[in-house]
């Protein structure tokens, strides 16, 4: 084989070697029980809701007696291991023997959700045993609201494996996705008075910076439009002195004022008498 020939082999091959590790290395995720086209809207919305979880691992250790010592490993639309090709996104492992029990699948999931709480179900576990008639596992896990945390409180609240059928492990955690949208505090009042005053702040400064920089005024008359702002004070003035008055404006003043005509010019004789002689 010529060097070109055998330098384009050894290319092709890593090129194929990259291609195969970048599909291993892809993780997959939730699948919905049912057809692609049967999932909803808002099953899709709440695992698009639940991405910010799928890079996270959680577990919790279970000890009752000297029987049952087990860690439960769960993940949210991810397998917990990768490398098994399993689906397994909630695992049970017997601290004792290291046997590993899948409890529920991703690819079996159904979702929904309620105001501040979200429902997530891995179905298709392994079988049980002498129990629940030998149905498949399943895991429920609810998924709380709780503001400021992405995530904690992983845990798990029971096993129900008594019935004859429908039995399921039941965890718990805590985690902010789960949380509705929060509303602005704000009232349409408040949001109207804000814009307001932020229109009146800019119509001040504005005008005030246009009349000393632009026009050149000084002084009072700095203020935007301040020949109708007086105009306006007095009308307002005037309105109140009109709507305010107690008494009619046409009746008599309480006093009689002295005209000018009663102010006659007196003769200087009337002092003579005071000079001294």
């Amino acid at each position: 084989m010529s060097p070109p020939c055998h330098t384009s082999a050894l290319l092709l091959v890593f090129m194929a070697l990259a291609v195969a590790g970048a599909e291993q290395s892809e993780e997959r995720s939730c699948d919905v029980v049912g057809d692609e086209s049967s999932e909803s809207q808002m099953e899709r919305a709440l695992l698009k809701k639940l991405e910010p979880l799928s890079h996270m691992r959680f577990n919790v250790t279970v000890e009752k007696g000297k029987t049952e010592n087990y860690i439960y490993h769960f993940r949210v639309c991810r397998e917990v291991d990768s490398t098994s090709h399993d689906f397994g996104g909630l695992v049970q492992t017997d601290r004792q023997n290291r046997k590993t029990t899948v409890i529920g699948r991703i690819n079996e999931t159904q979702v929904f959700n309620g105001s501040d709480w979200i429902m997530l179900i891995y179905k298709g576990g392994d079988s049980y045993g002498r129990h629940c008639s030998g149905e498949k596992r399943r895991a429920v896990i609810m998924i709380s609201c709780k503001r400021g945390v992405t995530a904690s409180s992983f845990s798990i609240i029971s096993e129900e494996r008594e019935k004859e059928q429908e039995c399921f492990y039941l965890f718990e955690m805590d985690s902010s996705v789960a949380c509705p949208p929060e509303n602005s505090h704000l009232s349409v009042g408040s949001i109207l008075l804000i814009t307001f005053v932020s229109l009146i702040a800019v119509y001040i400064i504005g005008g005030f910076l246009y009349q000393r920089l632009i026009v050149g005024a000084k002084g009072m008359e700095q203020i935007p439009h301040f020949a109708f702002w007086q105009d306006l004070g007095n009308l307002v003035a005037d309105g109140c002195d009109f709507v305010c008055r107690s008494k009619p404006r046409n009746a008599p003043a309480a006093y009689r004022g002295v005209g000018d005509d009663q102010l006659g010019e007196e003769s200087e004789e009337r002092d003579d008498h005071l000079l001294p002689m």
